[in-house]
């Protein structure tokens, strides 16, 4: 082994070492559109709007989903922890309305920064976020308590 490659395995050693001790991320939570009157919503209802069940927040305005990518960390740990499903049981029941034509599955965006812009910009929107959010989209997203 030459010394370039012995370098490389202990920069990637050490990466890894960092990332390790860097500790759990900051846990999902549920944000929807600042429009959308309420402040806490049930785990059964999360998983009816999540699930592509539910089309319409209960004063009638249409639901829009924004999710990320399936092996995305934010989602699966969102998945997980506070959809209380695996992001592959989501991704079955959403082909499942596809090919059968009965729904459509959600937004699926490239970026948590671009989830959040979405959520800010569309009514009747819900997402969510992990972390701070920026203070650029303060009074346009809000975070709901699930119960």
């Amino acid at each position: 082994m030459n010394r370039a490659s012995l370098r490389d395995i202990h920069v990637k050693a050490l990466m890894l070492l960092m990332a390790a001790m860097a500790g759990p991320a900051a846990s999902a939570e549920v944000i929807v559109n600042a429009a959308q009157p309420q402040a806490s919503i049930s785990r059964a209802f999360l998983r009816g709007m999540f699930g592509m069940r539910l089309r319409a927040w209960p004063d009638g305005t249409p639901v829009r989903v924004y999710v990320l990518g399936d092996d995305d960390p934010l989602h699966v740990e969102f998945s997980t922890e506070v959809l209380q499903t695996y992001p592959y049981q989501l991704r079955q029941n959403w082909d499942r309305l596809v090919y059968s034509g009965t729904g459509q599955p959600p937004i699926q965006v490239g970026s948590a920064e671009d989830l959040l812009r979405r959520v800010a910009e569309t009514p009747g929107a819900i997402g969510y976020a992990g972390g701070v959010r920026p203070a650029a989209l303060s009074g346009k997203v809000k975070v709901l308590n699930v119960r």
